[in-house]
Formats: structure tokens, sequence, C-alpha cells
């Protein structure tokens, strides 16, 4: 896994030294969307998990620039507000609003989606962004492992809570944040909560192959059901966000790391652009899509396997007690 990054790293410097020298003119491969594409949003409802800190942030920033009205659903408020605040000395008249989730608790998923659904009579996107990479064992309110109870599981109770409200809206998207990491990862079916073991990057793989299956089981159950709702996987290369603190490897963004503001690129390209296609997979278009702009990005055959995923899916119903989109 190390001697990985370290390749990434390097070849991420190259990348990063063309970036500077020219963004709006890359290179490496073909730009066909920048930030200055994103369509008036006035009106859309956005809720984007994480939103405090990171992608998420960044992500609020531009959709909120361009009158989307954006839910910050952030487990710390102090944190939240600060970050609310932030986005306001930009865009003054941002329409911001914060309110608690913790992914790591099933009763607070349930809560706020409850909440939600007061407030809001309909759900244009929702973000999965929300997520933590590779901390020491530790274990979600519920019991999971951290990582996926939280990266996966959250979401996935989330989704299936919110999605009545997606489906009043006119064009609905539910856009998930995967990684390059779940090229290392698989389902471990028979260690999911790391009762027999645990490796925190391998978990970390785990978590992010399963967004990306889950993204994809979406997608293809919506379809089977006949749903408008779109469900789009992306990934944003090799970012410099917090997301790396306590990794060990938080050093490198300084010099490999392509800027925070880039990598929520492919969020809100699948989050707003007409060419991001249901079933999608979107990451940075640079070598080894660690930097650059949205751009179909690869997927390992395994992420493919309809069987794991549908797996995955039922699995993941049993362990939330959310059930929804039965498959046909």
């Amino acid at each position: 896994m190390t001697s990985g990054l370290l390749i990434y790293a390097t070849i991420g410097l190259l990348i990063k030294g063309n970036l500077k020298e020219n963004q709006e003119d890359m290179s490496m491969a073909k730009v066909t969307w920048t930030p200055e594409q994103i369509p008036s949003l006035d009106g859309k409802i956005i809720l984007v998990t994480g939103a405090n800190s990171g992608l998420g942030l960044e992500s609020t920033r531009l959709l909120a620039g361009r009158g989307a009205e954006v839910i910050m659903a952030c487990r710390n408020p102090e944190k939240g507000k600060a970050a609310l605040d932030s986005i306001r000395k930009e865009h003054p008249q941002a329409n911001l609003t914060l309110m608690p989730l913790d992914l790591a608790d099933q009763q607070s998923v349930k809560d706020f989606a409850e909440a939600f659904k007061a407030r809001y009579d309909h759900l244009d996107i929702l973000l999965n962004n929300a997520g933590l990479m590779a901390p020491p064992l530790s274990r979600t309110k519920d019991g999971f492992e951290m990582q996926f109870g939280t990266n996966h599981l959250g979401h996935f109770a989330l989704t299936g809570l919110l999605l009545d409200l997606l489906e009043k809206a006119q064009a609905p998207r539910v856009v998930t944040v995967s990684s390059v990491a779940h090229n290392f990862g698989r389902i471990y079916f028979g260690n999911l909560n790391a009762e027999k073991s645990y490796y925190r990057w391998t978990f970390y793989g785990q978590s992010k192959l399963a967004n990306l299956m889950f993204a994809r089981e979406l997608h293809r159950r919506l379809r089977q059901s006949g749903s408008r709702i779109q469900s789009i996987a992306v990934h944003p290369g090799y970012s410099d966000t917090n997301l790396q603190d306590g990794t060990g490897f938080a050093l490198f963004n300084r010099f490999f790391a392509q800027p925070q503001h880039m990598g929520c690129y492919p969020s809100v390209y699948a989050a707003t652009s007409a060419e991001a296609k249901s079933g999608g997979y979107y990451g940075p278009n640079g070598f080894f899509e660690i930097a650059g702009y949205p751009a179909p990005a690869r997927m390992r055959k395994l992420a493919r396997d309809e069987q794991v995923a549908r797996r995955l899916w039922e699995t993941s119903e049993e362990l939330t007690g959310i059930h929804y989109l039965d498959a046909a």
C-alpha cells in the first residue's frame, strides 16, 4: 500500500506542476468541463453530507454560489457553523441551512431524515460525500467497523430514507463519492466488522469499493423500478484535504496533491452537468486519475460484479434495517 501511494504521489508531483502552469488548458487530457459551466441552480435543494470541511465544503461553496439552497449535514455543529460563515463571506446571499447528522449512528440518520422531511417536500440532489480514512480500529454506535459503517452504511440508510423526496424532484440525482482506493478493496462478508482481523487501509478500500458498488446497484434498481432518479459515482483523485490527517500521509499533500477546490470538481460535475450519466463513474482526467478535471473514470472488474453488489445491498439492508428498491 505504501509503495503504491508513493508511485501515485510521484506522478502527482509532475501533474501538479503542469496544473500550476496552465490549469485551464491541460496538455495531459482534453478538458471539457470547468466550474464556469455550472448552470443556474436557483430553486434547487441540495443536501451535502460532511459539508463542513474538505471536498464537502468546496462542493457546497460552488453549489451555493450558483443559487442552490444547500443543506449542510454535519456531525460537528461548531465546525459546520464556521464553514457556513466562511461561505457567506464569499457569497453573502448564499442560501445555507445547517443540520446535524452523524453517519456513524443509525438513529442519527433516522432522526435527520425525519427532520429533513418535516422541513422540505422534495430533494433535488443528494451528495453522499462524508467519510473518514484509515483510522485505528473503532466502531460506530451500532457496533459496525467505523469506516464501513460510516462511509457506506450511513449513506446507504440515508439514501433509502430520503428516496421518496428525491422521487418528487424534477431531475433528481444521487452522487456518491468513492475513491481510487476502491482498487485495493474487497468486500469481506465474513469479516465486515473486523472481528477476525483489521488493517485500516484494506478496510478503507472496502468502504470505498462499497460506495462505488452501491452507486451502481442503486442505478440498476432505480432503472428496474422505472424511477427518474439518477445515481452517479465519483472520485476526487488525490486532493489536499484534511481527510489524510492522522493517516501518516498528510505530509505528501503539500508536494503531491492537487488543490482541495479541484477535488470537488467530479462531485459538482456529476451533480449538475447534463453530460453526467446515471450509472457512470467520474474522476480527474490526469495521469492515473490523480488530478485534473472531470472525465469518465476507470473501475476495476470487481466493481462491476452484479452478484457481489446484490449481496452487498441485501447485507446492508439487514445491518441497517432500511429496505428499499427490491431487485426484480
